[in-house]
């Protein structure tokens, strides 16, 4: 019996992955080809490979390929096959030398790109660390450690992104703003909360509404320590992104092709298949991991107590205040303290994972997705001798579930929306 009911959680788990990924998409949205120009494509991301994928086969069956090609980066261990566009890999959620020569060249050849060519863009979640270019002045070691901070400080996305945009040279707008002539078209898979196209791999295509003066508030608030280099370039009035409006896009577009909302009505559909009622809290829920899952728990047993048999679904992305020095990441954090919550509640289940199919992890392609909770897990770690207080305690949620055999383990998705939970409550 438990075995079924684990099979269902990881069901509605594939239900929303599928409906994200590009292959099922992508292929509606994609342009027709320039009447008199090429068509380059440029892209990163966790979904990239995927995206390139679906659009070549799409073009390739249109028969006019040779009026094609392109440049994508994705995350080591996430690369796929391809055939006319070329495409690397660089490190996640780290930046490294390769994600800057990634987004050095897609630069120079939206540069290069002619007034009758159309530049695809092709964005999903992870495009902020996979296209790092820093500002002038700024040495990539140093936006190496600030980077590391800021995933350690608490910071919601939002917040890292604003930092990001006013100390790189492609984000916040910039890429729009180097296609010059050239009409351009921007098809993204969100990650984010809201869906803010702005925050979506920093807005390399958009206008951007924050400025100098926030990315200084951000350091500000979680207590950064920068390097005088990055400090200088944060004063700078010429590391300002360009605000919507600005004539640099003019002749672009920006479309959501997949969103953690669609996801969640996927899985809240298969949920009902199950006989369940279903509720979804939330597509763009934040905050610390452990905080939501001690509401989450409080809802799952107060629907419990009522007689319900209920899906509780919701996405978002939370954070993690690193304090120990164990491994895990946002999601299996939160099931962590879910477990504990719950207390061993009879009949509530539930399921917590990163629909990219890593969640934390040091960015290997079989880093954990996410863990599984159901009413034995207290008893069973109690019979490994594990303490779910101290695992909490140092951030070491994946140890926990590593002992217990409960991570779960997907390997790349091929598309990102972000966070997925799902509890299961049947008195």
């Amino acid at each position: 019996m438990e075995n079924e009911l684990r099979k269902q959680l990881l069901s509605l788990f594939d239900a929303a992955v599928k409906a994200a990924h590009p292959a099922y998409c992508l292929p509606s949205a994609l342009p027709e080809l320039p009447t008199d120009g090429r068509l380059l494509v440029l892209g990163a991301g966790k979904a990239a490979a995927a995206m390139v994928q679906a659009a070549e086969e799409h073009y390739i069956a249109t028969g006019h390929s040779e009026r094609i090609s392109g440049y994508v980066v994705t995350r080591y261990g996430y690369e796929l096959p391809t055939k006319i566009i070329e495409l690397v890999e660089a490190s996640h959620p780290v930046p490294d030398e390769a994600g800057a020569k990634a987004a050095e060249r897609s630069l120079e050849l939206a540069e290069h790109a002619g007034p009758n060519d159309l530049i695809l863009v092709l964005l999903s979640g992870g495009a902020s660390a996979l296209w790092t270019l820093p500002a002038k002045g700024i040495g990539f070691e140093d936006k190496q450690e600030l980077n590391r901070q800021l995933l350690a400080s608490g910071a919601r996305i939002s917040e890292i992104n604003c930092v990001r945009k006013h100390l790189s040279r492609i984000k916040g707008g910039r890429l729009a703003k180097a296609a010059g002539q050239a009409r351009l078209l921007t098809l993204a898979i969100s990650d984010v909360p809201g869906d803010n196209p702005g925050a979506i791999g920093s807005g390399p295509t958009v206008g951007d509404e924050t400025t100098l003066a926030d990315a200084r508030a951000v350091v500000d608030r979680y207590q950064l320590t920068l390097t005088p280099d990055i400090e200088a370039a944060l004063q700078n009035p010429a590391n300002e992104t360009p605000f919507p409006g600005d004539p640099a896009f003019a002749r672009s577009h920006y479309e959501l092709i997949a969103r953690p909302g669609r996801s969640l009505d996927a899985a809240a559909k298969q949920a009902k298949n199950f006989g369940y009622q279903t509720q979804i809290l939330g597509d763009s829920l934040e905050g610390e991991a452990r905080e939501l899952a001690k509401t989450h728990a409080e809802l799952a047993l107060a629907a419990k107590q009522r007689g319900e048999k209920i899906a509780l679904l919701s996405g978002g992305e939370v954070t993690v205040t690193l304090t120990g020095e164990g491994r895990g990441g946002p999601n299996q954090e939160y099931g962590l303290a879910l477990a504990i919550s719950l207390d061993s509640a009879e009949g509530i289940r539930a399921l917590v994972a990163d629909t990219d199919g890593a969640d934390g992890g040091e960015g290997a392609p079989d880093d954990p997705a996410g863990a599984l909770i159901d009413p034995s897990t207290l008893a069973r770690a109690r019979g490994h001798n594990l303490n779910p207080a101290t695992f909490l305690a140092n951030n070491d949620s994946g140890g926990f579930f590593a002992a217990l055999d409960d991570l779960i383990i997907v390997g790349p998705t091929q598309t990102n929306v972000n966070d997925f939970r799902v509890i299961l409550v049947d008195p």
